[in-house]
């Protein structure tokens, strides 16, 4: 039997509670849930022998599919029949397992999230999934707690028992919900400008092809390719590579969109009475998020390249109690890409403050050498690319040659202008509370951290930053990715912004030189 450590913390008035309440199961409707598991490899199953017949290797692959199925589902409702779960007067309480048991409690004040997630199948049959978060940074799943297959009413009324009983306080002093952002369809035509749709068509077409592959089917022997083969085997081949491009675009965006509108429908941004913000979001999975509005220090203006050209943005928190990097990349969103306006309308009232402090526009410009610095990384990136044709064009033939010089023709001027982008988007500055810190070109980020909220500085120099007088110098903090980069910045004026944004951190470290 495991025990998390906390549980050895419990104290004789807590066990006292304890004893006096019940222990509450999950949903029997979760092995309902458990058995729908079946029915997408079963339905490949008969799709298979339905086109390819008897194939026995098919029909091995497809077996071993099905019993790996059944192995989950079995452990799946062995955990519904073993869970147990509990919420005593300071204590939240979970017990599971037959062969290997494991009982795990925390203190409800240790409580920093409170979220939901509802898969569709979850949802067909009324259920969620609740997950309480302690905001350790370990990635041991011990750390958290997860109920999944509770009702939804169960759910909710857990939650709220949970966050009412934490201990948080109401820090806004509002007496009922605010909802701050909401679901704009306008925002759908954000979704195609990023490049995973396209992504996506590439990597479906290599799994299908693997699967079939090891199934010992060849995709070109199918029928549905040998129509096509045969109708359109005799246009031309810029013709075919054109339309094979366009299709891949079609693709790509059709599933850019979808994918946009299974994450973001039904959004809605709400500051809750109890001193939280609560993130809604899902069409198929539906999921709530959690930020303690206390552990909120700062937010991220976020703008991917294509989605900048389009005049678009995306806002993350910058708050503690989210978890290892992976969770808080994952629930740290505040809003889905939407016109940088409005990004920055709801920064500012995340923050409380009258106006975001990312609209801070007299940032600090960084010397010049920076902009060299992103020219030389460029042109490291474009030699490689240039030289390996060259040197084979030279040995094999002088086709590869002409490759090589027309790709630095045009690899030339996009590299000086990648490279002046990057330099354009450096800067940092002060605003009030918070230290701004913007930086990168394929995606911009431009963080607004509270001043307070700095624990230390971490300086890093290079060879060639020392060469050139530059330094890199790192607020860091306990929430978001842990530091927040100034890059490039001459060794004085780091040192200066450092001193400004959080007084006499970094003057112990600091050694003055005198003037002769």
């Amino acid at each position: 039997m495991s025990h998390d450590t906390e549980q050895r913390e419990t104290t004789g008035t807590s066990n006292g509670a304890a004893e006096g309440t019940e222990w509450s199961r999950l949903s029997p409707r979760l092995l309902l849930v458990n058995l729908s598991m079946l029915a997408g490899p079963l339905a490949l199953f008969a799709v298979t022998v339905a086109l390819t017949g008897a194939n026995l290797q098919a029909l091995i692959s497809l077996g071993s599919l099905v019993i790996t199925f059944l192995v989950i589902t079995g452990i799946s409702t062995m955990r519904l029949l073993t869970t147990r779960f509990r919420v005593t007067g300071d204590r939240v309480e979970l017990r599971s397992g037959l062969l290997f048991r494991s009982r795990r409690s925390a203190p409800v004040d240790r409580i920093r999230s409170v979220d939901l997630d509802a898969k569709p199948m979850h949802r067909l049959f009324g259920l969620t999934s609740l997950r309480i978060g302690t905001g350790e940074q370990s990635s041991s799943a011990s750390r958290n707690f997860s109920l999944d297959g509770i009702t939804k009413h169960q759910a909710s009324e857990l939650r709220r028992l949970l966050l009412d009983r934490r201990g948080s306080g109401r820090t806004t002093g509002q007496d009922e919900d605010v909802t701050i952002a909401e679901m704009d369809w306008a925002w759908l035509r954000y979704a195609p400008l990023t490049l995973w749709g396209v992504g996506s068509v590439f990597a479906g077409v290599g799994t299908a092809y693997r699967i079939l592959h090891e199934m010992k089917i060849d995709p070109l022997e199918l029928g549905i390719v040998k129509g096509i083969e045969d109708r359109f085997g005799s246009v031309p081949l810029w013709f075919g590579i054109l339309v094979a491009v366009v299709i891949t675009a079609v693709a790509g965006v059709a599933i850019s969109t979808a994918t946009f509108v299974d994450a973001w429908a039904n959004y809605r941004l709400e500051r809750e009475q109890d001193g939280v913000f609560r993130v809604r979001r899902g069409l198929l999975i539906s999921r709530s998020v959690t930020i303690e509005e206390r552990r909120l220090r700062g937010v991220e203006v976020a703008e991917p390249m294509l989605l900048r050209w389009a005049g678009g943005a995306r806002l993350n928190a910058i708050a503690s109690g989210l978890g290892n990097s992976d969770e808080n990349r994952s629930r740290r969103s505040l809003t889905p890409p939407v016109p940088r306006d409005e990004a920055l309308r709801v920064a500012a009232d995340v923050l409380a403050e009258e106006q975001s402090p990312t609209e801070l526009t007299e940032l600090v410009p960084h010397p010049r050498v920076a902009l060299r610095r992103r020219i030389n990384r460029g042109l490291m990136v474009l030699a490689p690319v240039v030289a390996i044709p060259l040197g084979l064009g030279l040995w094999l033939t002088p086709v590869l040659v002409h490759t090589a010089w027309i790709t630095a023709l045009v690899g030339l001027p996009v590299v000086i202008a990648l490279a002046n982008d990057a330099y354009r988007a450096l800067g940092h500055g002060i605003r009030d509370r918070y230290l701004v810190v913007r930086a990168g070109t394929f995606a911009r980020r431009t963080a607004a951290l509270q001043r307070d909220g700095v624990i230390g500085w971490n300086i890093t120099r290079s060879y060639f930053q020392r060469r050139n007088g530059l330094l890199t110098i790192g607020a860091t903090t306990a929430a978001g990715d842990g530091s927040y980069k100034v890059r490039d910045v001459s060794v004085g004026v780091g040192l200066a912004f450092a001193e400004e944004a959080v007084p006499k951190l970094l003057a112990p470290f600091i050694e003055r030189v005198p003037r002769g």
